[in-house]
């Protein structure tokens, strides 16, 4: 299980759909756009299960860390397939079994320039 801070709030989901959510805002942002989705989340107190929303991408800082969880995970694979799903998603190109875009080994995360640089 995973805690994912958003806004100065923290919720608990599944490892999948932390993961998922990571990639996807990954690829909004470096669209230079945002994004509203939903994800399942896990009330820590009474392990009920509901909603959070969110917008990614652009400006949205998304974290994912461990937590400790005792007792059954949820199943939350639809969710996290959802979120695979969505158009801005970084997929392998159907056709050559290449990815979608490609990063040079050169290439490296410069967050002063808010995107990728050469070395």
């Amino acid at each position: 299980m995973r805690c994912i801070t958003y806004a100065g709030e923290t919720v608990v989901t599944t490892d999948d759909v932390a993961e998922a959510l990571i990639t996807l805002t990954a690829a909004v942002a470096e669209l230079g756009r945002a994004d509203a989705v939903t994800i399942p989340i896990v009330f820590e107190k009474n392990h009920e299960i509901g909603e959070a929303s969110l917008v990614i991408g652009v400006g949205n800082d998304v974290l994912s860390v461990a937590t400790e969880w005792e007792g059954p995970e949820p199943d939350f694979a639809f969710a996290a397939a959802q979120l695979r799903h969505h158009p801005h998603f970084p997929r392998e190109a159907e056709s050559s079994g290449e990815q979608a875009y490609e990063i040079e080994p050169d290439t490296y995360w410069d967050p002063d320039l808010d995107g990728f640089g050469s070395r």
